[in-house]
């Protein structure tokens, strides 16, 4: 098997794919492995510039696929890091949220929320400051 690099893929079906990939030699007739590949998709919005991501075959458990030479029209290598760090994140995203994996790790970190979040008080806090709200409203009325 050949180097393993990042590669745009454009398929004879239109799709383009990022992938780690490796091409091999089948009888003569090379082939090409991808790793995990992935589409993305440029989104343009008020609130700016999104890429959505998704799995290239989304039903399949496997991460490892073969395709013919034959159907690709071109392949660059990308060295682009923003695109490699987005695929890396979306695979350790997809392993998270796995529903086949056998143990689903929670995140080590925890964030607190806070008031610059919209977390003004817990349940128990509100409950007592509407309490005493209303407590001082009947004593008024009497």
């Amino acid at each position: 098997m050949g180097d393993e690099f990042y590669a745009i893929l454009k398929l004879t079906s239109g799709e383009e794919i990022l992938s780690l990939i490796s091409i091999d030699e089948n009888d003569g007739d090379p082939v090409i492995v991808l790793q995990n590949p992935i589409t993305m998709k440029v989104l343009h919005s008020h609130h700016g510039i999104h890429i959505k991501v998704r799995s290239w075959i989304e039903m399949s458990s496997d991460d490892i696929f073969i395709i013919k030479s034959d159907k690709v029209i071109t392949m660059t290598e990308t060295k682009d890091e923003r695109l490699i760090e987005i695929y890396k994140n979306y695979l350790e995203d997809e392993d998270d949220l796995d529903p086949l994996s056998d143990s689903i790790e929670k995140p080590a970190g925890k964030i607190k929320p806070s008031r610059k979040m919209g977390y003004l008080s817990s349940v128990e806090e509100a409950r007592e400051s509407l309490e005493n709200l209303y407590n001082l409203k009947d004593t008024k009325e009497s």
